[in-house]
Parts: structure tokens; sequence; C-alpha cells
């Protein structure tokens, strides 16, 4: 079975709020970047903690970002897929300071990050699926692939 479910918003932030992790696509400099890093879900958006200097801080002059996190459920066979995308900003209200000095992020990185930046969401879809046997996109090429160095 092919099927792929589409998941409603409800369901993908709850499994946003359960990743530990996610990755962060921004374009910076006329490149694209993948950023791994440690979020929270908070009102309806996304907070990172991060370094003045870090490529994470420039997603708020990046324009349209996303986040992207997915996990795999063993004892069901699924794996599934959500995405955010929007706009970041820089928190720098003092109520929205004091609040975000106290929501659970723990980059994993070591140093100083005091800069709170909050993805404002302007979409989110996730979608979950079977995961497929490793032979089931097999091709004709796969069987006649040489193998080790030549």
């Amino acid at each position: 079975m092919h099927e792929v479910e589409h998941l409603g918003t409800a369901e993908c932030w709850r499994l946003v709020r359960e990743a530990p992790y996610g990755r962060l696509v921004l374009w910076v400099d006329e490149r694209p970047h993948v950023l791994p890093v440690n979020h929270v879900v908070d009102h309806g958006s996304l907070v990172f903690r991060t370094a003045p200097d870090s490529l994470v801080a420039a997603a708020t002059a990046a324009g349209v970002v996303a986040f992207q996190v997915d996990g795999y459920t063993r004892d069901v066979d699924r794996a599934w897929s959500v995405t955010v995308k929007g706009r970041c900003i820089q928190v720098r209200n003092l109520h929205e300071l004091v609040a975000g000095a106290g929501l659970p992020i723990f980059p994993w990185q070591a140093g100083p990050k005091n800069l709170l930046i909050r993805l404002e969401p302007d979409e989110v879809h996730g979608r979950r699926f079977t995961r497929a046997a490793p032979t089931a996109s097999a091709s004709p090429l796969h069987r006649t692939w040489p193998s080790g160095l030549e």
C-alpha cells in the first residue's frame, strides 16, 4: 500500500512539539543552508535560541524560511514528515524575552545563546506513510549496478 495520509494542523503541531530537533532551511548570500536546531512550540510558532552572529540569527533577514522534522514509528512501520514555512523575527519585546528565557530549549552546541528567534508560520503541512521495503523502488538498473570500485 502506497497511500499517503495528509495530516491536519493539530497533528502536525503535536509531532513538531514531540521532535527533539529539526532542520531550519534558509537562503543566505544566495546559497541554501540547512541547520539542525533545537526548538520549542510556543503559542502556534517555533522558538529557537541562538548566538547573535550565527546563521540561525541570519534567518530574520532571509525572508521566507522552512523548518522540517520527521520521524518513524517502528511498531506500526510508519514514517512521518512535517514542514513549517514562514518568517523569522527576533524576539525583542521585554515580556516575550522574559517568557522565552523560561522555555525548555537546550541547544546542543556550547556557547552563549541569548538571542531568541521566533518562526511565525504561514503554512504547516505534514504527511504520514507506510515505510517501503528496501527493494520496493528497485529498478532494472539496480540489479546491474557494479559492485566495488572500478
